[in-house]
């Protein structure tokens, strides 16, 4: 017969659940979650009207869901009943098993206040900002690249998106009117790009920026570009490739290291195509973002609709790789010392 279970049993469990999920025990240690709280706190009234009701959910709190929202990719929903199901989730969040869950409500209306706020986008250069004081600065060049975001299809006719626009509230908000169609190697795709550029040293995400999928990747080669790292180099795969995009890098004083491209009537040669192999050692690193966003965060389905909303969400969900991106350089460059 087991005799009853004690402080200490308890203690035992958490323990080894964070064993079976280190990643959250590293995010709960390495990230400096306060720093983040007076800019969180902005976005809500600084006095309660009245002192009746329960109180507001800590914002921290809130906001370590939806960055574990983001970590595993869930819908408002699942989140709710995994934080509820797994104590390892309600641990990370800072609750405990008599604490209220934030139900599905809670956590869309405060994505959209930090949305409608501008907030995602000022804690993302926050922690940039916070990677440099912790001697992270960018460096060794830059490489450029862009994935595609899928959203549930919708084939609406250009009249109908009129219509929709002008129709009542209810319609709009389950319609997507920003989405938009592209093809890759032959194939169809509906939705966004996410196009980011990293640091060759650390592999984090410095610049982003989010758009319909049938903007061209190299339009985007401007906004990307990091001034603040400490090398000019530019990699980027040859769909940025063209003169006016060297010009401009040689312009404004980058390196272009950009794969070049062929074509039927004007095949590489073999000089061009040594080149390109020796540029792909290094630009090849941007896809371990993307690859890690695919296998290791659940997948890069976006759960919402409009061009505002997905921008808001693929912030959070590029400042979630950031984090663990930052842990382990953390704990390599603690193990070097």
């Amino acid at each position: 017969m087991t005799g009853q279970k004690g402080l200490w049993d308890e203690e035992e469990r958490l323990e080894k659940l964070a064993e079976k999920k280190p990643s959250l025990r590293h995010l709960t240690v390495a990230i400096p979650w306060e720093k983040f709280r007076p800019l969180l706190e902005s976005t809500f009234p600084q006095e309660r009207k009245s002192s009746a009701g329960r109180k507001r959910i800590d914002v921290i709190v809130m906001f370590k869901m939806l960055l574990l929202q983001q970590l595993y990719n869930l819908s408002d929903g699942e989140l709710e009943f995994q934080v509820n199901d797994r104590r390892s989730f309600e641990e990370f969040v800072g609750l405990g098993v008599m604490d209220s869950i934030p139900d599905v409500t809670t956590v869309w209306l405060f994505r959209e206040r930090l949305r409608q706020a501008g907030i995602t986008e000022e804690i993302f250069q926050m922690f940039d900002t916070y990677l440099d004081e912790k001697g992270l600065t960018a460096q060794g060049g830059q490489i450029i690249d862009a994935t595609i975001v899928p959203v549930p299809k919708q084939r609406n006719r250009r009249k109908e998106n009129e219509d929709i626009k002008q129709d009542n509230p209810n319609r709009l908000s389950q319609k997507d009117l920003d989405a938009r169609w592209t093809k890759k190697n032959d194939v169809s795709y509906y939705g966004y790009k996410n196009s980011i550029s990293i640091d060759v040293s650390y592999g984090l995400i410095r610049r982003q920026v989010v758009t319909p999928a049938n903007v061209h990747d190299s339009q985007m080669l401007p906004a990307l570009l990091d001034p603040k790292n400490t090398e000019p180099m530019v990699w980027a795969d040859s769909a940025y490739k063209s003169k006016q995009v060297d010009s401009f890098l040689k312009e404004v004083g980058y390196e272009s290291r950009i794969q070049e491209k062929g074509s039927r009537q004007r095949p590489l040669d073999a000089g061009a195509k040594e080149r390109n192999r020796e540029r792909s050692k290094t630009r090849c690193r941007v896809e371990h973002v993307f690859a890690q966003m695919e296998m290791a965060m659940g997948g890069k389905l976006t759960r919402c609709i409009g061009l505002a909303r997905v921008r808001a969400w693929w912030c959070l969900r590029n400042l979630v790789f950031n984090f663990l991106r930052f842990t382990q350089n953390k704990y390599r460059l603690v193990k070097a010392q």
